[in-house]
């Protein structure tokens, strides 16, 4: 996670260019996602209207990606993606994306926690440090650089039971619809 936890704000101008209020200079889509990456919360408002335009901007910035060959969306799920928006399903899908993606990091925190604090025979070799570093960057790059949610930031057990109920809601509500 990166040093500052304070969401950072860009202001947005009626040219369309891109102002970082921390910086004071003005930063490109590149640059936003390079923020995201490193762990920062980031917040894009219109100066002069005062609207939110964070969503729209990440996916301009995802549709960049996507354009360029990087393609971490297979096509299935851009396709239903686009049906969930015309069917009654839509009120479903952004919560059912949300629990997967905190499913996806909390299994990323527990492999890396159990890579780095599990001692093996392993650990006492020659090199193992280095090899740990080598792991941790690896995975750093396949996850896109998520963070690793800090002890504050990690679901208390109440919490868990009531994303756990709510994915179980979910997919009751899921399998309605498919009948």
């Amino acid at each position: 996670m990166a040093g500052n936890d304070k969401t950072l704000l860009i202001k947005r101008y009626a040219s369309r260019r891109l102002y970082n209020t921390e910086t004071s200079d003005y930063v490109t889509l590149e640059d936003i996602a390079g923020f995201i990456r490193a762990g920062r919360e980031v917040q894009i408002v219109d100066l002069k209207s005062g609207d939110d335009l964070t969503r729209q901007y990440l996916l301009q910035i995802i549709a960049e990606h996507e354009g360029r060959g990087e393609n971490v969306l297979p096509l299935d799920v851009l396709t239903d993606l686009v049906r969930s928006y015309t069917t009654q399903a839509q009120s479903v899908v952004p919560q059912f994306l949300a629990m997967s993606f905190e499913m996806l990091r909390d299994g990323q925190t527990k492999m890396v926690e159990k890579m780095t604090t599990i001692p093996t025979p392993l650990t006492s070799m020659p090199g193992f440090d280095a090899m740990q570093r080598q792991q941790r960057a690896f995975l750093k790059s396949i996850m896109g650089g998520w963070s690793h949610p800090t002890p504050e930031q990690a679901p208390a057990t109440d919490d868990l039971t009531e994303i756990k109920n709510q994915l179980a809601d979910l997919q009751e509500k899921l399998s309605k619809l498919n009948k």
